[in-house]
């Protein structure tokens, strides 16, 4: 095995470390196949109950935007082009300094259903609180200015109201642009992470995230708990929490999908990963206590379960191959000792590299998305993006340390759209 590993790697300590990075990312999540199966099944036959859509209740739609004139057209046409009719649109300009509030204004004037909102910069969460209270809607969506829906995203949505004790939704989010090697392998691999996570912890109770990109919340529930914190990067995933925290219920819903940007260059995605650690962190520092309070229940084992996957591991594996590269090894007699022999390891680097692969392809058919599989040739970069997640984690906690200032700091849009008959057909005539 290790003849054909480039020599760098004949070392078994650093071969040792490589591998138990790629393993772990390769079979951990390994656990929650029988649980999205199961997911699958309940959701088969619970799809004659139309949950609250056979309501048809006001749907707001919130769009908070800052500098998002590149994309907010194809957004706002989406929305409004879809086919349920009981809608209104709430757009939020942040303080933008480009020409994202003449756009906004145009919509407001073209569309009743559509009002604009300006207010002075005051980050993502303040745009979001101010969409929440010009929104009269029973059920309020929030979704960034680069969201894209499709015609089932609010129906879907609604379905999954299925009982009042449901307070609020969660979709799933898709890459819309993949027109870069990294971009292909990021709608890859997302597969796994919502498609098949959120299906489990949907059946757990515990659904760890309501994307800020695709989430559909009872309103009333979200202003008692009084919005969103304006002190966080992460107000989603807080948001989230909190709802848990006080026994609320929320839910996944596959189908209601939106498709928006991911960071098309790698110093756009280690922002992004470094902006979503520090929420993580935040978020934990201000629910952590419900990780010791048996009555938080599930939501006390997911803290403890995303404490432990999601900030423990990434250090230790981060020490492990810094360890490793630095040299940190056992010499004997002129070559290199390592705990177990290289043929070992590289057995195990190449085990979570297939089961990797297996769980995307099967998250991606549960998805109803085959069309990623032509994506699945990125693969082999899971392990550089395992250990780059790792290191977006560890730059965050010494900026948590240092308590350095944190900022929405967004994505840098391109307005590419690539997948195919995404905007619904009256939406692409009105950005064509």
């Amino acid at each position: 095995m290790s003849a054909v590993l480039p020599s760098f790697l004949q070392a078994s300590w650093l071969l040792a470390a490589a591998a138990i990075v790629v393993f772990f990312a390769g079979t951990v999540k390994a656990v929650y196949l029988p649980l999205a199966l199961w997911f699958e099944a309940a959701q088969f036959r619970r799809r004659k109950d139309p949950g609250l859509l056979a309501d048809q209740p006001l749907v707001s739609i919130v769009v908070p935007a800052f500098n998002e004139a590149k994309v907010l057209d194809k957004a706002v046409a989406s929305i409004l082009g879809q086919p349920y009719g009981r809608i209104e649109v709430v757009l939020v300009d942040d303080g933008s300094t480009d020409d994202t509030m003449s756009r906004m204004r145009l919509w407001a004037e073209t569309d009743e259903r559509v009002r604009c909102v300006h207010q002075e910069n005051g980050g993502k969460g303040a745009a979001l609180n101010t969409g929440l209270t010009s929104c009269t809607g029973e059920i309020v969506m929030f979704v960034d200015a680069d969201g894209v829906f499709t015609e089932q995203t609010i129906p879907e949505a609604l379905r999954a109201f299925t009982d009042p004790s449901v307070v609020a939704v969660c979709g799933d989010d898709r890459p819309v642009n993949l027109d870069r090697i990294q971009t292909r392998f990021l709608a890859f691999i997302s597969h796994v992470g919502t498609g098949l996570v959120r299906r489990a912890l949907h059946l757990a109770r515990c659904m760890p995230i309501i994307s800020g990109n695709v989430g559909a919340f009872r309103r009333s529930v979200v202003v008692d708990l009084g919005g969103f914190r304006t002190d966080t990067v992460g107000e989603d995933l807080e948001l989230t929490w909190r709802l848990l925290r006080h026994g609320h219920r929320v839910v996944f819903a596959p189908r209601a999908i939106v498709y928006a940007e991911s960071p098309s260059t790698v110093s756009g995605l280690w922002r992004q990963r470094v902006r979503w650690s520090r929420g993580l962190l935040q978020a934990l520092r201000i629910h952590g206590s419900a990780m010791f309070t048996p009555q938080r229940g599930m939501l006390g084992v997911l803290l403890m379960y995303m404490s432990l996957t999601m900030v423990l591991v990434p250090v230790l594996q981060t020490i492990l191959l810094v360890a490793a590269i630095a040299g940190v090894v056992t010499w004997t007699g002129g070559g290199v000792a390592g705990p177990t022999p290289d043929q070992v390891w590289g057995a195990l680097m190449w085990l979570g590299l297939v089961v990797a692969a297996f769980l995307a392809v099967v998250s991606a058919l549960l998805d109803r998305a085959p069309r990623d599989l032509r994506h699945a040739w990125t693969i082999p970069l899971w392990p550089l993006y395992s250990v780059f997640v790792s290191l977006t984690m560890l730059r965050a906690l010494v900026a948590a340390l240092q308590k350095a200032p944190v900022r929405w700091n967004k994505l840098e849009r391109t307005g590419v759209v690539s997948v195919p008959r995404v905007l619904p057909a009256r939406a692409a005539r009105r950005v064509s």
